[in-house]
C-alpha cells in the first residue's frame, strides 16, 4: 500500500464517511468528499462519488487501496464534435 500524503499526518477520511462505514445496512454510501482516501475497511462496497454534476457507482476492491475516491469520478466529459459534409 502506497498512501499519498505523509504518515505522521495519518489517512484522510470524513468523519460521516467513517460513520457510514460502520451502519451494514446501508446498500450504497454517498461521498462527497473526492479526497478522502480508500481504505480496507472499504472494500466490496459500493460508494456513489459526486463529481460535481451526478454520482458516479463505484465498486471498492483491493487494488484500490490507497487511492481517492475522486480518481474513479471523472469531472469532465469528452467534447464531441460533429463532423462538417
Amino acid at each position: 500500500m502506497a498512501f499519498k500524503r505523509v504518515k505522521w499526518k495519518g489517512i484522510l477520511l470524513q468523519k460521516n464517511l467513517l460513520n457510514s462505514l460502520k451502519k451494514k445496512s446501508l446498500v450504497s454510501i454517498k461521498v462527497y468528499s473526492r479526497n478522502s482516501i480508500i481504505t480496507p475497511k472499504c472494500i466490496g462496497k459500493t460508494f456513489e462519488v459526486y463529481n460535481g454534476f451526478k454520482f458516479n457507482k463505484i465498486v471498492v476492491n483491493e487494488n484500490m487501496i490507497g487511492f481517492k475516491f475522486g480518481e474513479f469520478s471523472p469531472t469532465r466529459t469528452k467534447a464531441v464534435f460533429k463532423k462538417s459534409k
